[in-house]
């Protein structure tokens, strides 16, 4: 489980990461981050989000939130460098993410973050 510090919680806060239109995706995951970070003292907060439209069973919806929160959660661990230029990150699964095991988000999750390293260069 993610660190309370780590998670986005609020509905601003969604709103605000949204608005800033900065968004990576591939075929099972697209992600949007917030603003860069100017205090590096604040913790990256990170949202994950499955929508009806994924699937009607909430059950089918949580486990792909589980294996996005595991694989970020490991990502924090590793002291990721690109999770700490955001104050705020989005994971929005696909359709596609449904089938997928954890070694495939796994891979969607580091692509997608690599992307939005180059974009920001």
């Amino acid at each position: 489980m993610l660190k309370k510090e780590n998670r986005l919680n609020h509905k601003s806060a969604f709103d605000a990461t949204y608005r800033n239109k900065n968004i990576v995706s591939d075929d099972l995951i697209i992600v949007y981050a917030g603003k860069q970070k100017t205090d590096q003292n604040c913790p990256t907060r990170v949202g994950f989000v499955v929508s009806k439209k994924v699937h009607k069973r909430a059950v089918k919806r949580n486990r792909i939130k589980r294996l996005m929160r595991e694989n970020v959660r490991l990502l924090f661990l590793s002291n990721s460098e690109i999770l700490d230029k955001y104050q705020s990150l989005i994971f929005y699964a696909k359709q596609d993410a449904l089938d997928k095991d954890f070694n495939q988000i796994k891979q969607s999750v580091e692509t997608n973050l690599l992307k939005l390293a180059n974009k920001n260069i």
